[in-house]
């Protein structure tokens, strides 16, 4: 019960602080954030790849992307064992390129060449919105893909963007991974 109504405040908080000029959350507004986050994570690994910043380009992308400083932020990545769960911004750049966890290897580093989101299920309501389902990355050099399962819960900042509050990530049961 106090877990429901910690959410329950943090939900009204967020409403009640950042009243959208967009309107409320659509199904659409979910789907091109998810484009965005894709992209993203290619854009990091590109960036490695041409001898850039990695590390800049994963903290622009976070700081774009996820509610660190708006919100607690609830990020369990797919490849984290020892260090499961990321609630500081840090924690979250390093499961993407590596640095701070010493299990990070840099999971925008793969690289890959393509995100794309499937089948899944997506739950609106006006001041924030959740997403289940799989998504699938491939791989630049061999263009395997992999199949991942996820939960995003998203919530708009003051200027009417869709940030990530919610983040979790697994393989599929069985997957050999």
């Amino acid at each position: 019960m106090r877990m429901i109504l910690s959410y329950a405040a943090l939900f009204l908080m967020l409403c009640t602080a950042a009243p959208s000029l967009a309107g409320p959350i659509t199904e659409q507004d979910v789907l091109n954030a998810e484009k965005e986050w894709g992209a993203a994570i290619v854009a990091i690994g590109k960036a490695c790849q041409v001898g850039g910043d990695c590390r800049a380009a994963a903290g622009e992308a976070i700081d774009r992307l996820y509610a660190y400083g708006l919100a607690e932020v609830l990020f369990k990545p797919t490849k984290a064992a020892d260090r499961q769960f990321r609630p500081d911004r840090e924690g979250a750049i390093s499961y993407f390129v590596g640095g701070v966890a010493s299990e990070d290897h840099g999971f925008a580093l793969q690289p890959w060449s393509k995100v794309r989101f499937g089948q899944q299920k997506i739950v609106v309501h006006d001041c924030d919105a959740i997403a289940q389902g799989n998504y699938y990355f491939t791989d630049a050099g061999t263009g395997r893909e992999s199949k991942v399962e996820f939960t995003f819960g998203y919530v708009r900042d003051n200027s009417g963007r869709l940030r990530i509050f919610l983040h979790h990530s697994s393989l599929p049961y069985g997957s050999g991974h």
